[in-house]
């Protein structure tokens, strides 16, 4: 017997947290019920439905992507734009952990998961990403100590784990920074450097925790 709300993390259709959520919404039934009390029991051999859709446990499976320029992490896009999912063949409802934006590039993990999701994504998992960012002028030497001690976003300190000034063309003026983070707000890397009064004109993500990209071509 396991929980409702794992046995649903882990037929792939949501994360454990939001499977939560729709128990407690009354969208899930047990064998015909409608069951909305948190940790209720299951086995096997009970017919489970969320949302009508009927849930199977399927095998875990994990991907790792270059995520290429001009396509964006959700499964379907309302503007039909191209999605990550577009680049990957599979029978298994997977689907990204955490978003980059559109324009960002680099390492990206789909699964279908919810467990693992929930902590690569959750604060208190303290989860490390690295992100190089190329900046639209050189960055000076005060901000690069701001930058370290953290910046307030909305009111919230982001303070980076790790920042290096990977290299700097004053004949371009620009600078390419490679900081690390644990948290995941929208926007963050390019948020602590327009706080800084920089804009950011490419971002790549080229570590999640202990994976990073390699050689892994973009696509």
């Amino acid at each position: 017997m396991e929980r409702l709300q794992k046995v649903i993390a882990e037929s792939g259709y949501t994360s454990r947290r939001k499977a939560e959520e729709l128990i407690k919404l009354g969208k899930v039934y047990v064998n015909g019920e409608k069951v909305t009390e948190l940790g209720t029991k299951v086995s096997g051999d009970d017919y489970i439905t969320v949302d009508g859709v009927s849930i199977k446990k399927e095998d875990k499976v994990y991907y790792v992507m270059n995520k290429p320029r001009g396509c964006v992490c959700t499964v379907k896009d309302e503007k039909n734009r191209k999605t990550v999912m577009d680049y990957i063949k599979s029978n298994k409802r997977i689907y990204p952990v955490g978003r980059l934006d559109y324009d960002t590039t680099g390492l990206l993990i789909l699964t279908n998961d919810g467990d693992l999701a929930n902590t690569l994504m959750h604060p208190s998992k303290s989860v490390e990403k690295t992100y190089v960012a190329k900046l639209n002028r050189v960055l000076e030497p005060s901000d690069l100590m701001r930058l370290k001690h953290g910046i307030d976003i909305d009111g919230v300190k982001c303070i980076p784990t790790r920042v290096k000034v990977k290299s700097v063309d004053k004949s371009k003026d620009n600078a390419i920074v490679e900081v690390t983070i644990v948290e995941g707000r929208n926007h963050i890397i390019k948020r602590l450097f327009k706080e800084l009064g920089y804009l950011v004109d490419k971002l790549t993500r080229t570590q999640y925790g202990f994976l990073t990209l390699d050689k892994l071509q973009s696509g």
